[in-house]
């Protein structure tokens, strides 16, 4: 947490820290209350300290999106969400402050240049084919946006380019969760789809379906563009990535980039 706040403090960032050191509910960090309290300040920047699990607790409380930017990802992606959903732009699916230290210098620098509202390099992945499909860009824990679909927290799905990661979870599950999307008719609303870091995700065993196996079979046939393997979520690099920017997949080449801010 230090490290981070120390990065983001060389970039000139002026830091506003909550007291929240030694503060703890269950397994969260304070009561639903009080961390919703905690967006009543005013920030240029929120960027949130860690994942885990309690983020989605605050929507039923009346979480408004706060002015300026919101940086994380995994269980914050239901904040990112429901900011998207609220139409404003500002979204960063990225680096928690306590992971920030951690990223390779180039993904260090892809947030700073964000940030000061900079134009960043495309994301290399390996493409799966289907040509190119640009539209809003939206990115998610597979896990978290699940659990999202079908509320008023959910964005608009109708021609997005859609990344996903996940962290932890095996191969049947990945597939369950996929399903669902189906069945809802979620992936078939979407202009591309790619995929992040699953990290942990894979069969020890060779019994069963591995992991890119359910990847591809569950997606193969939208006949949409498709990639896999970008720096995005719970691996060695998380690239960040704003939700709501016009973006182009190439399923071909295998790249992903964005409009100019």
């Amino acid at each position: 947490l230090q490290a981070g706040l120390e990065l983001l403090g060389s970039w000139g960032i002026q830091l506003e820290l909550p007291q929240i050191a030694n503060r703890r509910w269950g397994y969260l960090a304070g009561s639903d209350g009080q961390r919703l309290a905690d967006f009543d300040a005013t920030a240029d920047l929120w960027a949130c300290a860690r994942g885990g699990w309690g983020a989605a607790r605050l929507l039923e409380l009346g979480w408004q999106p706060p002015e300026g930017l919101l940086l994380g990802f995994s269980d914050v992606t239901s904040l990112l969400w429901a900011h998207q959903a609220s139409g404003r732009l500002g979204a960063l699916h990225g680096p928690l402050v306590t992971t920030l230290a951690a990223e390779p210098t180039w993904s260090q620098e892809r947030l700073r240049l964000l940030l000061q509202g900079a134009a960043v390099p495309p994301l290399l992945g390996r493409g799966w084919g289907g040509g190119k499909g640009e539209g809003p860009l939206l990115v998610a824990n597979l896990t978290v946006a699940t659990h999202l679909l079908g509320s008023r927290w959910c964005p608009d799905l109708e021609g997005a380019v859609l990344i996903l990661e996940d962290v932890g979870e095996a191969p049947y599950r990945i597939d369950r969760m996929l399903t669902h999307w189906r069945l809802c008719g979620a992936l078939q609303k979407l202009a591309a789809i790619g995929f992040g870091s699953f990290e942990g995700c894979d069969q020890d065993s060779e019994q069963g379906f591995q992991l890119e196996q359910v990847l591809q079979e569950r997606t193969e046939s939208l006949g949409i563009p498709r990639l896999a393997g970008l720096p995005v979520g719970h691996g060695s690099a998380n690239a960040v990535l704003p939700l709501g920017r016009r973006a182009c997949l190439d399923g071909d080449r295998g790249l992903l980039s964005l409009a100019a801010p």
